[in-house]
């Protein structure tokens, strides 16, 4: 398979388990040294509905990226774009995105739309030509290994009682699939689309088992809710009970995996969908909590908050004397419809 292209010539063909080293080789230094690519990359080849492609020119790898189709066969999401650091800047980015798009086109009639993420500053073009869904605060913070515990302690103290009296329920998977079907997903997600850790799907059955496969952690919680009322009623997504409020809050914390920033460092995404600042506090916390437990001992820990903007300062503050490093600082999930092409 090849595309005509100004730039050298391109051939593709679909990734294997042998692609793997050459593959790490052009993503060095990739995202100051959290790429997810090390971990997923077998994880992926695994995925019956995902399609990844190697480019090479000349027979040496120079670029790879991969989609997979969700939401009842009728979205493609597009992720790992990686292009060889000699390649860069020479339009090669833009013919492995070509291809992919024509790929999905040809071989997936019923995709109607093209699901992709992009950091800060997205190229004009794209703001121009796609549909802007969701654009987001991005935290990052690193807590190294010998200071955790204080860390840890630190932001517990920062989370007055007024936080941690919402009632916080870590949903299974009857409950998440409950969250799905009630009205309250519409109300807190734009379009009842969830990003999670840069992977945008819509909230549906059709979605449930390879959400819960990565095994997230997900946290719910009505804004209204208090331990005074806990003990009087349980409430649970899509729910009417006492004092809670339509919208609610919830928090998807990814399986922590180790990523080449230091020697074991594990990366933990911790995805925020709400407005309720003290909601949004009490949640990373908890989240952090629960994705520590386990760790190695001697681990370090790099957490990435993912906000409505409204929430970045309060977040900002409540880390306020930890190792926050601004290499990202907004997430955009964007759509483009198939047809438009």
């Amino acid at each position: 398979m090849s595309v005509p292209t100004s730039v050298p010539k391109i051939d593709f063909s679909p990734a294997t388990a042998e692609d793997y080293e050459e593959l790490m080789s052009i993503s060095s230094g990739l995202f100051n040294g959290t790429d997810y690519f090390p971990v997923m990359y077998h994880k992926w080849l695994k995925e019956p509905q995902r399609r990844m492609f190697v480019a090479r020119c000349e027979g040496k790898v120079v670029g790879f990226e991969c989609f997979i189709v969700v939401d009842d066969g009728t979205t493609a999401v597009v992720e790992g774009l990686r292009v060889a650091a000699e390649m860069r800047r020479r339009g090669v980015g833009g013919v492995i995105e070509r291809f992919c798009w024509d790929v999905i086109c040809s071989d997936y009639p019923e995709v109607i739309r093209v699901r992709f993420s992009r950091s800060e500053n997205p190229p004009a073009i794209m703001v121009e030509t796609c549909n802007r869904i969701t654009c987001k605060a991005v935290i990052p913070v690193r807590v190294t290994a010998d200071q955790l515990e204080a860390k840890l302690r630190l932001l517990e103290s920062r989370v007055n009682n007024e936080d941690r009296s919402k009632k916080l329920s870590v949903l299974g998977p009857e409950e998440i699939l409950r969250f799905f079907e009630s009205k309250t997903k519409e109300q807190l997600l734009p379009g009842g689309l969830l990003v999670q850790g840069w992977f945008p799907i819509a909230a549906q059955k059709s979605n449930l088992d390879l959400l819960l496969k990565r095994e997230i952690v997900w946290i719910y919680s009505h804004p209204g809710d208090s331990s005074d009322s806990a003990s009087s009623s349980k409430v649970t997504p899509g729910s009417n009970g006492p004092q809670a409020s339509p919208e609610g809050f919830l928090s998807l914390g990814s399986k922590p995996f180790l990523v080449p920033i230091a020697d074991k460092v594990y990366y933990i995404d911790i995805d925020l969908f709400g407005n309720d600042p003290s909601c949004a506090k009490v949640h990373v916390l908890e989240q952090l909590k629960i994705g520590v437990k386990g760790l190695p001992s001697g681990s370090g820990i790099l957490f990435i908050i993912y906000a409505e903007e409204s929430l970045r300062t309060e977040l900002v503050q409540l880390c306020e004397g930890l190792n926050i490093f601004y290499f990202l600082k907004e997430q955009n999930i964007f759509e483009r419809e198939t047809k438009l092409d």
